[in-house]
């Protein structure tokens, strides 16, 4: 199978791997056999420390396909276990660089919806509805320029397309994201996972992992 990009790691140790997602690539794979981040990310184990056999390698998290970011991943089972907890009680701060079309309302602000999967899409609604989850994230301006503006993004919950569907209700999509109502066409949408905060499952160091500027740089090309 032919590799389309190459590994590009940003934190390892003997618990755990942190990665870096360009757009376009599955973190997981999945019924379409495309290789995934996970899959090269296992190869890059194998190889490095000549391990015989299945390679263990624990899923934490997910970005979309379209979004490029910090992607963590176990090494061992016990960090595995106890990463995953962290995640679920949002003991892990996600942050994330977008560039949207507009400029919200407020520059700063706390978005709080409830969401519905449809199809492929999230559906975004200001009031609680039967079976809703509740989304919600921080923004804040860092930069206007004349059509669009750089936010940066820090979950609060972890829905599925959580902050393009979120930033689209509030008439802000993010640029490329035509599924959600952008109007441009980048090939990828400009939305990047850039940093991961969190205390080591083992020694309970606060680690801060963070995309060096020349990897995510090209997802703001229009700047």
């Amino acid at each position: 199978m032919p590799v389309p990009f190459s590994l590009s790691i940003l934190f390892e140790d003997n618990h755990l791997i942190a990665v870096y997602k360009p757009s376009g690539v599955l973190t997981q794979g999945d019924k379409s056999k495309e290789l995934s981040l996970m899959d090269l990310t296992k190869s890059y184990l194998k190889e490095r420390y000549k391990k015989p056999g299945n390679v263990f390698l624990g899923l934490l998290h997910r970005l979309d396909k379209p979004v490029s970011g910090v992607v963590l991943f176990a090494k061992t089972s016990k960090a595995a276990s106890r990463m995953s907890k962290a995640f679920r009680e949002r003991k892990v701060t996600k942050v994330y660089w977008a560039l949207v079309e507009g400029v919200p309302d407020k520059k700063e602000s706390t978005l709080k919806h409830f969401v519905f999967r449809e199809s492929n899409r999230t559906k975004v609604f200001d009031k609680n509805l039967p079976g809703a989850k509740l989304a919600e994230l921080r923004y804040r301006v860092v930069r206007e320029f004349d059509k669009y503006c750089l936010c940066e993004v820090v979950l609060l919950t972890g829905r599925k397309h959580q902050i393009r569907a979120q930033l689209a209700h509030i008439g802000c999509p993010v640029l490329g994201d035509t599924l959600y109502g952008s109007s441009a066409r980048l090939g990828n949408i400009a939305l990047v996972a850039i940093k991961l905060e969190f205390s080591h499952p083992i020694n309970n160091q606060i680690l801060t992992i963070e995309v060096p500027e020349q990897d995510f740089s090209s997802a703001f090309n229009i700047v």
